[in-house]
């Protein structure tokens, strides 16, 4: 064994280290894995919960849209592609819970007045984190 004094210290050459040890390893491992097993429930329930904001505000924005288009003209569309026709809506949103933009669901106007589109729902089955169904909104 080579032996060199450095500070009046004695420092074994072959002894230098060079890289991690497998222990050194599994440490950093394990405290990658605890951070990932406490962030990934909240993001995606953060996620969750954008999406049921996104689609309640697409609601809002079509509703809108659909009222708009009735005072203006003294009927409702009688689609919804009508209203991006028409320029009321610039696209159709999708829906942020089925990720489609044919899934939406229109509801006929009451006592028989012209058009077909009255209010928009969600096409999404299941429910939101509140409890009401998504088609209910």
């Amino acid at each position: 064994m080579a032996l060199r004094i450095v500070n009046g210290d004695p420092i074994l050459m072959n002894r230098i280290r060079r890289g991690f040890t497998l222990v050194e390893l599994m440490v950093v491992m394990a405290i990658i894995a605890l951070l990932l097993a406490l962030a990934l429930p909240r993001y995606f329930n953060h996620l969750e919960t954008s999406r049921e904001t996104i689609l309640r505000q697409d609601l809002a924005v079509m509703r809108d849209a659909i009222d708009k288009y009735h005072g203006d003209r003294d009927r409702y569309p009688d689609s919804l592609g009508e209203l991006v026709d028409a320029r009321y809506l610039r696209s159709l949103p999708v829906d942020p819970i089925t990720d489609r933009a044919d899934s939406w669901v229109a509801v006929a106007p009451p006592g028989g007045e012209a058009g077909n589109v009255y209010d928009i729902r969600s096409g999404a089955p299941g429910t939101a984190r509140d409890g009401s169904a998504y088609a209910d909104w």
